[in-house]
């Protein structure tokens, strides 16, 4: 319920002309009454005007935009466009009314990008718009001639592509004393060379960093990853992401046993610096029979692996499941590998080692059959602090989802089960793993009365706390929606060069 100190803020922002001019006779504590009441109704000029005057040291969004006793509703998955941008240029309008003394740090992180806005206008300002547009402030700000007494810092979660590239480092790289400086606690990068990756990154003060994520078309190779580490260096990363391919041997080197080995235990060297590392995203690179290797130097157990698609064998599951990480993993990613078929006795033990706190598994296209139920369901069956369960592109059948289904309801703190679409409902002798457009091809009223009959088991038990999905082509992503026609243009750049290189080598055979 709101309090009526919050219901008078919500007043007083409604009518934006007489706020404004009365911020100069409000307490100083009532502030973030304001900011908060302003935020939610959308009243761009009362935060930027309540911004410019900020009388505290410190701007936390993701405190001020959170639960309170005030307004107990939480805002911070409100990524507002307008509310967004209005705060920013209320920090310009801060420094260049000479107000910097007072404000001296701004934390712009904590906001959750959502697929559906709740605010008024329903626009959204992703983190890469919000990394453009306070880079352009910061380059804009750096052009003026106001004096600087002491330069604000602002701290937000940099998101940087080819698009915004020149713009974050001349921000990040003043020619003189900044009004604004900016701070990233985490850092993704996305279309950019090895060597645009390095410069933006060696100016974003790594000694700072927390999280790290390098994706999708970032084409890095083994060698690339080991300079990285080596010469930028983390010392305080918690969470690292590498893109697809990412320990693959450098090209034009010949790929030898022994030099895949060196190169990989250099990385495993530098990782194993890095004492608050985590959690480790690897997934779709190549790591048969080097598990040991990457992992067995940490120095710190791991609480989130992904190891998607990495081609393990005998010899990585049993370190995994014999290793310290394995007690201590919450969220583990195994998809890709056929492990209840292959590997079953290595797989089960590895499950109940975590189980005091495993919280999400993902088990997609594992070649999961109707046979690997029941042990499925053995190594589950203790994994009492299991929240999410994903386990799409597997072939079995509706009988199966059943079973499967009356078992997890028995698992207490489970509230979200991503499950595939029953083999049923696709042609006789479909092939698995399937391609998208298989995928996508199958009987959608069959598959709907298949859901209802599975959302029955749950309800028959009283779980209807379990929400249950299958999304076809994953989940919304955020970061890849706001950047996809720069990314769409990147791709078609890169197919158009590999057809170059491909004709030229043809000539040559010639």
């Amino acid at each position: 319920m709101r309090s009526l100190r919050f219901i008078s803020a919500e007043v007083l922002v409604s009518h934006p002309s007489v706020a404004v001019e009365g911020l100069g006779s409000v307490a100083y504590n009532l502030y973030p009454l304001l900011f908060k009441a302003s935020y939610l109704r959308e009243q761009a000029e009362v935060t930027r005007a309540v911004l410019g005057c900020w009388p505290l040291e410190e701007f936390r969004l993701d405190v001020l935009l959170g639960p309170s006793t005030d307004h107990p509703e939480d805002l911070r998955d409100r990524a507002c466009k307008t509310c967004l941008e209005a705060c920013v240029q209320g920090l310009a309008d801060h420094v260049l009314q000479g107000r910097s003394c007072r404000l001296q740090r701004a934390d712009l992180t904590g906001i959750r990008d959502v697929q559906v806005q709740r605010c008024p206008c329903g626009k959204a300002l992703g983190r890469w718009g919000r990394t453009e547009l306070l880079a352009r402030i910061c380059c804009q700000l750096q052009a003026e001639t106001c004096a600087v007494r002491r330069p604000i810092e602002v701290l937000v979660d940099l998101f940087v592509t080819e698009g915004n590239f020149e713009m974050v480092v001349q921000a990040l790289k003043p020619a003189g004393l900044a009004p604004l400086q900016m701070r990233c606690p985490s850092f993704r990068a996305d279309s950019l060379s090895p060597g645009q990756l390095l410069q933006v990154l060696g100016l974003a003060r790594p000694g700072e960093l927390r999280k790290l994520e390098v994706v999708h078309n970032v084409r890095l190779h083994a060698g690339h990853v080991q300079q990285l580490l080596a010469q930028v260096g983390f010392p305080h990363l918690t969470s690292l992401t590498l893109p697809t391919k990412a320990f693959d041997t450098p090209f034009p080197c010949v790929p030898t046993s022994e030099r895949e080995d060196c190169l990989l235990a250099s990385i495993a060297r530098e990782l194993s610096s890095m004492t608050r590392l985590v959690e480790l995203s690897v997934s779709f690179s190549t790591l048969t029979g080097k598990i040991q290797t990457l992992l067995g130097p940490l120095r710190t157990p791991l609480r989130t692996l992904d190891l998607a698609n990495c081609a393990l064998n005998h010899e990585d599951m049993t370190f995994l499941a014999d290793c310290i990480h394995a007690a201590h993993l919450e969220v583990l990613d195994l998809s890709g590998h056929n492990l209840l078929h292959l590997y079953p006795s290595t797989f089960l033990k590895l499950l109940r080692q975590a189980a005091q706190t495993l919280r999400v598994l993902t088990l997609e296209e594992c070649g999961i059959t109707d046979s690997c139920v029941g042990m499925m369901i053995l190594g589950l069956s203790s994994c009492h602090q299991l929240q999410e369960l994903k386990f799409l592109g597997n072939p079995l059948s509706a009988c199966a989802l059943k079973r499967l289904f009356s078992a997890l309801c028995e698992l207490p703190e489970l509230r979200c089960i991503e499950f595939p679409v029953p083999k049923e409902c696709y042609p006789e002798g479909a092939a698995y793993p399937q391609d998208e457009l298989a995928m996508s091809t199958f009987d959608q009223q069959k598959y709907a009365v298949i859901a209802e009959e599975l959302r029955g088991v749950l309800l028959r038990a009283m779980r209807e706390d379990i929400q249950t999905s299958t999304p076809l082509f994953g989940g919304f992503d955020p970061e890849v929606h706001e950047t996809s026609n720069e990314l769409g243009a990147f791709l078609l750049q890169a197919f158009k060069v590999a057809l170059d290189n491909l004709s030229r080598a043809l000539k040559q055979a010639e």
